[in-house]
């Protein structure tokens, strides 16, 4: 979530060309200069040993050259160096803010390709599709059902818990009846400044209209329904934090395995969250519920989130046309070959954006995710926060969870925050 990529991105090429340096590292010999070689850069480093053994797999089976590299510099800082050497990647995988800010430069139109209507994540830019999207991740409430049911005895259907009213008499019932505390809280800055904080921004009718607005002071987000409404939720949340006596001491690890087996039943976090969950045998039965809300605008009823990485394909001359056709071939594999969806799901633990792939994920968070996004219900992410917005205001935040400060002092500081900084010049 990068502000101002453009500059950026021009700097680096600036200092790249003048030192004349090529950074690559990978599965292959970085650059190719087979003009047949379709040169893919993965971004995903979880997923680098599953991508070189199906490039192999995939080139034997379509006969064609296939490289893949990865790189531990910023995606932006990394894809400088190719074209500063002219060596751009056929087909380059992305944050949505890289598509952006590079798509109208350098990505190919691809809003005639039969997968568009397959989505609903792909990124266009100045009316053409631009990002391909490769998978979903969103965020909402983590809840373990089995721990529920076996506390209150009864079934446990999300759905019935949308409002904070609702909510709370589940809180209620599940401490008279013998669950102290039933709600983590991540003390981390990504996960309170990163995921919960912007949700008041992607709740907004118009998510541009408002951060324009905090940022030149002419919104105060102490009068904004929506910071109140996931406040008070939030409020609610940390009343009934299993470390709410030392919150920001509170061990992500202790916290995920407190869900998965059961001592707490709720906690806010996304998909991603199963990776630590998963290492401490979990109940079965954990989903991911919308963060209830007293609202009737209806975002009580979707998660947050939506495409996490995008490829595009290069539009330049240094990239051939069968090159193109090459990336094409193999995005359209990902999409409807059976091969190239099970990759996806189960090869590589992701979320398909993609209504034709029918395969289940298989994790739980995964499938709830699938679900809502299958039915268009998610509220999509606001992809140009600050660089800073993380750390900043998730120290601000931090204080707020350990009772250090209040919600009005919160409040000025997320409106100083935001007048003090520059807001990307694509917030239109």
């Amino acid at each position: 979530m990068v502000h101002n990529t453009k500059r950026t991105l021009a700097a680096v090429l600036a200092s790249v060309a003048a030192l004349g340096m090529l950074a690559s590292c990978g599965s292959g010999t970085g650059i190719s200069d087979d003009s047949k070689t379709l040169t893919i850069f993965n971004s995903k480093m979880e997923i680098q040993s599953q991508f070189e053994e199906m490039a192999k797999k995939y080139g034997e089976e379509k006969g064609v050259n296939v490289e893949v590299s990865y790189s531990s510099d910023t995606v932006a800082a990394h894809l400088a160096t190719r074209y500063a050497s002219n060596a751009p990647y056929v087909l380059s995988m992305v944050d949505a803010k890289d598509i952006y800010s590079l798509g109208p430069d350098h990505a190919l139109d691809l809003s005639n390709e039969k997968w568009v209507g397959d989505t609903d994540q792909a990124i266009s830019v100045d009316g053409k599709v631009m990002g391909f999207p490769v998978s979903v991740e969103a965020r909402g409430l983590i809840y373990n059902a089995d721990a529920i049911e076996k506390v209150t005895g009864k079934k446990f259907d999300p759905s019935q818990y949308k409002t904070l009213d609702e909510f709370k008499k589940l809180i209620a019932d599940l401490k008279a009846d013998g669950m102290q505390s039933p709600v983590g809280v991540l003390k981390e800055d990504w996960s309170l400044a990163g995921h919960y904080l912007p949700q008041i921004y992607e709740e907004q009718p118009n998510v541009n209209e408002f951060v324009k607005g905090l940022h030149d002071g002419t919104v105060k987000i102490s009068s904004n329904d929506k910071f109140n409404s996931l406040m008070d939720t939030f409020d609610v949340l940390k009343a009934n934090n299993y470390a709410k006596d030392a919150p920001t001491s509170a061990e992500r690890e202790v916290t995920s395995q407190k869900l998965a087996q059961g001592d707490i039943a709720f906690l806010f976090g996304g998909n991603w969250d199963w990776s630590v969950i998963n290492q401490y045998e979990p109940n079965k039965n954990l989903g991911m519920m919308p963060v209830p809300q007293n609202t009737d605008d209806g975002t009580n009823e979707k998660l947050v989130g939506g495409g996490s990485k995008f490829f595009f394909i290069d539009s330049s001359d240094k990239v051939t046309d069968e090159q193109r056709q090459m990336a094409k071939d193999f995005l359209n594999w990902l999409v409807s070959d059976k091969e190239g969806q099970d990759f996806i799901v189960n090869t590589c633990s992701m979320v398909s954006p993609f209504k034709s792939n029918t395969l289940a994920p298989a994790d739980p968070l995964g499938k709830s995710v699938k679900s809502y996004a299958d039915k268009g219900a998610l509220i999509p992410n606001f992809n140009y926060l600050p660089d800073d917005h993380y750390s900043k205001l998730g120290a601000e935040y931090q204080k707020y969870l350990a009772n250090q400060i209040d919600r009005p002092a919160l409040a000025d500081a997320i409106d100083s925050y935001w007048q003090s900084t520059k807001i990307s010049a694509d917030i239109k």
